[in-house]
């Protein structure tokens, strides 16, 4: 896993979107094992008490779930991986409209680049 940290949030909320982020482009699978909490925080170089938080966290979101004396493991529900999906694209598509504002595109010059784009595609 490869996690390119900021300092805009904390680094346990970093490993869950990139985890989520994993989950949603089918690179980590409903059933599928996580990293033990101990060799995810080496390969990402960081604290095991923060991976620790991060795996918590999403045990509360019901995102994934720990078995004990084998591991933690993702969900397996629909419904988890269409909320996922839904949250990354709220997220994109708020973190474009940001950026185009920022540069003073309007909502209807963004619309037009979007389906100039989309058009582009096909």
């Amino acid at each position: 896993m490869k996690i390119e940290f900021n300092t805009s949030k904390p680094i346990y909320e970093q490993v869950i979107d990139e985890i989520k982020r994993q989950i949603a482009r089918g690179e980590i699978e409903p059933n599928g094992k996580l990293p033990s909490q101990r060799e995810l925080a080496e390969e990402i170089e960081v604290n095991p008490n923060t991976v620790q938080r991060a795996y918590r966290e999403m045990e509360n979101q019901n995102l994934v779930e720990t078995k004990r004396g084998r591991g933690t493991f993702v969900k397996d529900d629909d419904k988890v991986i269409k909320d996922i999906n839904q949250q990354l694209a709220y997220s994109a598509v708020k973190k474009f409209i940001d950026e185009m504002s920022a540069i003073n595109y309007q909502q209807k010059e963004m619309i037009e680049l979007l389906k100039n784009e989309l058009e582009g595609r096909t």
